[in-house]
């Protein structure tokens, strides 16, 4: 058969965007390989009605409920390529199977490209985070780190020190300029130049003069990528953000690439499941319109 939308990524982005399609008794199917961004995480925090609810459980609710509607397809995998055309797409899987769908939708979410710091990965999504909406409150005020990881690591900090008492540690990654340090300094917010030797301990970090720094928890801001390149595969176009890269998509959520779309983190900034949550719900009614309005030259017999 033919779907009305693929939607590849089940996710957040991508369920609040079926939901919307589902309820216009559209045919849609969901490609997930099971692969969230936040699976890192114990608790997810900001999102209203689910504050402090474990992200799987947050999850395995919105699954169960989209998949009560009758038109809703779930498959569980990789997809892999994409090609054709408006009204004409076809996503192969990387078991070999395709699928035929109308319009197609990206919600594949974004990979985090960490500093390479011994300890770090390990503690990501624990201890060390990218959203102090997300994590902050928790940090009960405490000494909080900023590990530079870019030209954003100084607004980072000025924005984490509303959590807490915060050291920027530059690391080499990033050079302040005088006005900068004299702006983090009348913010209370202290620099440490020394390099990160490794973090120890739940979130303390060593630096390779020995001395041992204790805090509450650590924020960074890791550059962002497409979590696959699949988009790429049917030519839709990238751009760079503050962040890292995500694909181009207009105010409807249309990518390049004429009926192919594009929401949640891999097609907007900033992140969080909110933000996902909404953008996705967007997308959903947007790509529906396009299903109404932009009707092909020649309909095909159902």
């Amino acid at each position: 058969m033919k779907y009305d939308v693929i939607i590849i990524g089940g996710s957040y982005a991508g369920m609040a965007a079926a939901l919307q399609l589902v309820r216009a008794r559209r045919q849609v199917l969901i490609i997930d390989a099971g692969e969230r961004r936040n699976r890192f995480a114990s608790h997810s925090h900001g999102f209203i009605g689910q504050d402090g609810v474990d992200p799987s459980v947050i999850f395995e609710n919105a699954r169960a409920q989209i998949m009560r509607y009758p038109t809703l397809r779930w498959q569980q995998g990789r997809a892999e390529k994409v090609t054709g055309e408006k009204e004409s797409f076809q996503v192969q899987t990387l078991t070999g199977e395709s699928f035929a769908s109308r319009r197609v939708l990206f919600a594949t979410g974004v990979k985090d490209r960490l500093p390479e710091i011994d300890g770090l990965p390990q503690r990501w999504g624990q201890y060390v985070f990218h959203c102090p909406y997300c994590h902050g409150y928790e940090l009960n005020q405490g000494h909080i780190a900023v590990i530079a990881a870019g030209d954003m690591a100084a607004h980072q900090a000025q924005m984490v020190a509303e959590w807490g008492s915060v050291t920027l540690f530059t690391n080499d990654a990033v050079e302040l300029s005088a006005e900068v340090h004299a702006d983090l300094h009348q913010r209370g917010i202290a620099v440490e130049a020394t390099r990160i030797a490794r973090l120890v301990n739940d979130a303390d970090i060593e630096l390779v003069d020995g001395r041992l720094l204790r805090f509450a928890g650590i924020f960074t801001a890791p550059r962002n990528q497409p979590a696959t390149s699949i988009a790429q595969t049917l030519g839709c176009e990238l751009e760079e953000t503050p962040f890292g890269t995500q694909i181009r998509s207009d105010a409807t959520k249309e990518t390049s690439v004429p009926g192919a779309f594009a929401c949640g983190d891999v097609a907007r900034v900033p992140h969080s499941v909110s933000l996902a949550v909404g953008d996705g719900a967007w997308a959903g009614a947007a790509v529906h319109r396009s299903l109404i309005f932009d009707l092909p030259t020649q309909i095909e017999p159902a």
